[in-house]
Order: structure tokens, then sequence, then C-alpha cells
């Protein structure tokens, strides 16, 4: 079946389907979302309270309905959001959810492929690594046109954390968090920088008084996301901008260059993984995967968080 364009389809009316819902519908840039999830009555709730804001002028009149999974037949794009998060009190580990969500990441994909190998997959649910990594080794989908948000939303908090302490624009900050979306997430700080300044040269450029501590930044980085949980009982601001904004790079065709998690076919000499790198992204998925000039403690940094993300994987899923 030939591709609807502007369509979308989201698996899952959590509070994560539904801000990603929302979100979207502010960017006036899709022409149809369909809302897949177990429990319809959810779904046609959401549904109905998004449909209402297509009616002020701000919004485009946009066709939002609740479908099943032949609505995937030929969408665009399907965001996955289905699956347990992490709840206040939980451990801080978002693997805890790694044997739930595989399953639920099965019967999702089993769904999809059978009505599509042609639409562009975005994973959000978490252990997002490992679940993109089944997901596309399982079930033989086209490597390019699955990928997870992975590390973007962390990159975003990183460079929100960085500009504040610099005192400029978070847009302003260029600076990947790479690796898995979890523990073992790591900053290449030889390729940090602040137009074209480099992380080293931040204290003097920007006359700040004391030090940039790279192990507090990156434990913050880390920790964020899970402290919100703790605070709010839920994420789901940052997380909904972030697959708005791979939405937005395939829909316009914009070729960004984002990190997000995708199966590794010899970058850096790695296979048996997915992990976030920066990608190019357009209306085909993952153009293009790019290695950065990685020094020696990043280089090791890369290392330990293959292994970490392999000892899952076998621990789940045998090839």
């Amino acid at each position: 079946m030939a591709i609807s364009y502007g369509k979308m389809v989201i698996i899952g009316a959590g509070k994560v389907g539904s801000a990603i819902l929302n979100s979207v519908l502010r960017m006036n840039i899709l022409d149809e979302i369909v809302v897949v999830n177990r429990n319809q009555k959810k779904a046609l709730g959401e549904v109905l309270d998004a449909s209402h804001t297509t009616a002020f002028a701000y919004s485009a009149n946009a066709n939002i309905h609740v479908g099943g999974y032949e609505e995937c037949a030929d969408a665009q794009i399907i965001v996955v959001t289905a699956g347990p998060s992490i709840q206040p009190g939980n451990s801080r580990d978002r693997m805890v959810l790694l044997e739930k969500n595989i399953n639920v990441m099965n019967d999702i994909m089993e769904q999809i492929t059978r009505y599509t190998r042609e639409a562009i997959i975005i994973v959000v649910s978490n252990p997002l690594d490992i679940l993109t990594y089944i997901a596309q080794k399982k079930f033989d989908y086209p490597a390019n046109k699955i990928f997870g948000t992975g590390t973007l939303l962390d990159t975003a908090r990183f460079n929100k954390m960085l500009g504040d302490l610099c005192g400029v624009d978070a847009k302003n900050v260029t600076g990947f968090v790479l690796g898995e979306h979890g523990s073992t997430s790591f900053i290449p700080w030889n390729t940090v920088n602040i137009v074209g300044v480099p992380f080293a040269e931040f204290e003097k450029q920007f006359e700040l008084k004391e030090k940039l501590d790279k192990e507090k930044l990156l434990h913050d980085t880390k920790v964020i996301g899970l402290d919100i949980v703790e605070l709010k009982g839920y994420t789901s601001s940052g997380v909904a901008l972030s697959a708005c904004r791979l939405i937005g790079s395939i829909v316009r065709n914009e070729k960004s260059v984002v990190p997000v998690s995708t199966v590794l076919s010899g970058q850096y000499g790695l296979t048996g993984a997915a992990m976030s790198l920066p990608c190019v992204i357009s209306k085909n998925g993952i153009d293009r995967v790019l290695e950065l000039p990685l020094d020696e403690q990043g280089k090791s940094d890369l290392q330990k968080c293959y292994e970490h993300l392999r000892t899952a994987i076998e621990s789940v899923y045998s090839e």
C-alpha cells in the first residue's frame, strides 16, 4: 500500500503518548494522527480532547481518530510509547522494565509488520536501546527506518545545563550525549563547543567564576529525568518534544543531525547493539550515521557502554 505522507500512528495513549499527540498538533505538519491503545476508551478520550484544539486559529484541522494496527498499513511514521514506565519509588534504572517491555514490543512489532515495512518507526518506550535492537533484528525491519529517541533528550538536558552555566542560549551549545539512554551514557568532551569555542576555553571566554565540573555535569544529565519522575510522578514534556523533533525532521525532510538510538553496523568497529550516535534524519529515516572523532576517554566510554548493552541483550535475546 502506498504511504500516506503526513499520516502518523501513535501506539500507546498514556502520559507520553498523549503529550506527543498534543505537542505534534502544535507543529501543524501532519494531516492525520491515529491513536492505537488497548484501552480504547482512554484513547477516545485523548483523541476527543486533542481534536477540540483544532478549532483554534493556531491549530491546523488535522484528522485525529482512534484506530487499530491496520492503520499502520499506509502510515508515514509510527511512534511506539506503549509499555510500563518507571514509577516513583522504583529502581532508578530503566533496565527494570526490560522483560515486561520486550514482551510488549514483540506484540507491537508482530502487529506492525503484518501491515508495513515502509513506515518509519520511532521507539520511545524503555529500556529504549535494547527494545530498538530487538525490534529491528528479530523482525528484520529496515535498519534506517527504525530508531529510538535515545539520548536526544539527554542531549537537550545537557545543553540546557551548560548554556545556563555559561549564560548563553542552549541552542548555541553543540554537545552530544551518546551511547545508552541510561546509566552508561557518556559525553565526548573534545567535541563540545559553543559557536566554535571549545569546552576547554569556556571558563575564559564566558568569564566563569568556577571551573566546570565534567563529572557533575554528566551525573546531573543522567539523573535529572529520574529526579523528575520522583517529583511529578512521570516525565512527558521533554520526551514529547524529542519525538516531535524527529517527526519534524522526517516530515520536512530536514536532514537534521541529532543523536538517536540506531542498530550499529560497524561504526567504531562495533555491531550487535543499538546506541545513540549522531544521525542525519530525513524523509528516509536515517540517511547517515556519523562517527565523531573521539579522544581516548571517549573511546573508552563508548566501549564500556557497548559492553553493558551487549550483556543486557544477551540476557534476554538469542540471535
